[in-house]
């Protein structure tokens, strides 16, 4: 059992910005020899008569035994990324594999090929790929060193042997009926605790991740009226003779709030918007890992009952239990390795998160302040003035 658990720990270490080059990385309790170093950078549009699509450079610095080169460069489309999760998904069903951003995106947020639709898309992929490298499980994959290091014709060929369609809709009929079934006997109290927090998390995070887009979304609309506002009062300080230097103060100051709520909006859609929605796709992959895990609980619990029913042959049933129990214990050890792991993780990356639009709108506020204060300060002495050379004879 603690050979399993070992094998299946984690370092609390995972990226937190994905726009950081590899030089710059640095993390709380970082091993000091890191060994894998993946950057997905410089996106590139292709246009065929079929379709549109977006590669990215993956480039990968290794000082590994297994990989027969210290670095690799390769380009990937989002479909390549998809099928490297899948690979995962299949190879590690109770591991927790880091979500991939959606396909398709919210409307009203950014356009589709836009350059901070890819941007954003990038930094996703670059996170994504970073969390599996920094992985103990996971980094040691055949289909992740693959990705990292197989020319574009040589994945292709590489997933045609993967397995059918057919096969995936199998797995993905059993896991459904499985979980219509209803709850499983013997599960665990502990794998319940764990389905129990990860409804509440899921409804949380999803509230949490509707207001911080709503937030989002109101401070654009206010960024984008306080653009018209400040040039309004310059046009009227033209007709206004002796107010025109007040008039154009305050086209200052609101040019220079404006400028202080764009820098707000950009630490919200940096810091903030991709992390909560980055827990969000985590919410509904862990409770598919649960899902998973209590599939293989129920065949355990449905071959324990047909020996107990002696409804087949007693040797070959005892054998089939017996690999099974082997089975569960493993999966009950992976996902209990990997939940400490992830919350660890995810306690980190709020509280980061969280702290950074703190600071973001203590400093916003501050700026505000300050610009308004030095405003009203000129003011004050210019009408101290005005009263001082009315009194004089």
């Amino acid at each position: 059992d603690t050979s399993l658990a070992e094998a299946n720990s984690f370092s609390p270490s995972l990226p937190i910005s994905p726009s950081s080059m590899i030089n710059q990385y640095k993390f709380e309790d970082e091993p000091e020899l890191k060994d894998l170093f993946i950057t997905v950078d410089d996106p590139e549009s292709h246009i065929t008569a079929i379709e549109t699509f977006i590669t990215y450079r993956v480039v990968t610095k290794t000082s590994r035994g297994e990989f027969d080169s210290c670095e690799y460069e390769v380009r990937r489309r989002y479909q390549d990324f998809l099928w490297l999760k899948s690979k995962l998904e299949e190879a590690h069903p109770t591991l927790i594999i880091p979500p991939l951003p959606e396909k398709f995106i919210m409307k009203g947020m950014v356009e589709r090929f836009s350059d901070e639709f890819i941007e954003t898309r990038r930094k996703a992929l670059h996170k994504f790929l970073n969390r599996i490298a920094d992985h103990p499980t996971l980094t040691f994959n055949e289909d992740f060193k693959i990705f990292l290091t197989a020319q574009a014709w040589e994945l292709s060929s590489h997933k045609k042997q993967g397995p059918g369609l057919l096969s995936r809709m199998g797995q993905t009929v059993r896991a459904v009926a499985s979980s219509v079934r209803g709850g499983v006997k013997n599960r665990p109290e502990m794998f319940t605790e764990m389905n129990d927090y990860m409804e509440t998390f899921s409804h949380k995070i999803n509230v949490l991740d509707k207001i911080a887009h709503r937030i989002y979304k109101e401070e654009r609309e206010y960024f984008n009226e306080m653009k018209e506002y400040g040039p309004i009062h310059t046009l009227w300080s033209a007709s206004e003779e002796d107010i025109a230097d007040s008039l154009k103060g305050v086209a200052s100051c609101i040019d220079k709030c404006c400028k202080a709520t764009e820098k707000r909006m950009a630490g919200l859609s940096e810091s903030l918007l991709p992390i909560i929605h980055e827990y969000v796709l985590y919410s509904e992959i862990l409770m598919g890992v649960l899902k998973r895990r209590d599939q293989i609980q129920s065949e355990l619990d449905s071959k324990v009952d047909a020996l107990a029913n002696k409804k087949a042959d007693k040797d070959l049933f005892s054998e089939e239990i017996g690999k099974l129990e082997d089975k569960v214990e493993c999966a009950n050890n992976a996902l209990k390795a990997d939940w400490d792991r992830w919350k660890q993780n995810m306690r980190y990356d709020m509280r980061s998160a969280f702290t950074s639009v703190a600071d973001n709108n203590l400093h916003y506020y501050e700026e505000c302040l300050a610009t308004w204060e030095t405003f009203l300060a000129s003011q004050t002495e210019d009408h101290h003035r005005e009263e001082d050379s009315e009194d004089r004879p």
